[in-house]
């Protein structure tokens, strides 16, 4: 999946996936390992549900926990505010926008 979500990344493309039993779109920004030791994304949800019911909202995923991981066609320009590039909630980064 790593290679995926840095792909997706690089190209500045949306992901769908499955996680906690809800369809999630989203702009993935940051992938590294989290402080609890799991491989984690940062991302912007654009779509789809969460359990907090709060969509667009920023989020971090354990990928461990991403379903039916798919790249999309769908872009974006990378300019969403509050975005750190050096997130200090994953260390180390394995890539970032």
């Amino acid at each position: 999946m790593t290679n995926v979500i840095c792909k997706a990344i690089q190209e500045q493309k949306a992901i769908e996936f499955t996680y906690d039993g809800h369809h999630r779109k989203i702009e993935p920004y940051c992938h590294g390992r989290s402080k609890k030791g799991k491989e984690s994304l940062r991302g912007y949800q654009i779509a789809g549900e969460s359990n907090s019911r709060q969509v667009p909202f920023w989020r971090l995923f354990t990928v461990a926990k991403m379903g039916n991981l798919t790249l999309t066609e769908e872009t974006f320009n990378g300019n969403r505010p509050q975005y750190n590039p050096n997130d200090k909630g994953l260390s180390p980064i394995h890539c970032n926008f």
